[in-house]
């Protein structure tokens, strides 16, 4: 489910959609200490970009499950054209050296080839 149902005014004249995404993936517990240092060390070079193409808010949160660690991620979408700014956020090369980083500390979940976008049910501004 898509939530494209919460009105961001930036200003007057410029009126956005907020859509809010939820996603998991498994992480090795082997690269905790790790995945914890780079995102400790301000995301330099990247925090930029999560702004330049509109995605507010980003979270990531990690939890372990049984014997399995998990993360957890969280944002929100101000622009006007996701796919359109996912893909250039996808072509930016600093970009993807953090994700070439990143994820070979992932373990997808089983049928899963990377991230998995999870279903809002719920939402209480």
């Amino acid at each position: 489910m898509d939530s494209y149902n919460t009105p961001l005014i930036s200003d007057l004249s410029n009126i956005q959609l907020l859509k809010r995404v939820g996603m998991v993936i498994g992480i090795r517990a082997e690269c905790l200490d790790e995945y914890r240092r780079m995102h400790a060390e301000s995301c330099s070079g990247i925090r930029d970009l999560l702004v330049k193409y509109h995605l507010r808010n980003y979270s990531v949160f990690l939890q372990r499950i049984e014997d399995r660690w998990y993360e957890f991620g969280y944002y929100e979408y101000a622009g006007r054209d996701f796919e359109g700014d996912m893909a250039s956020l996808a072509a930016e090369q600093r970009n993807q050296e953090w994700l070439a980083i990143c994820e070979r500390m992932y373990v997808p979940l089983e049928d899963e080839a990377g991230w998995v976008r999870m279903e809002q049910i719920f939402f209480n501004p």
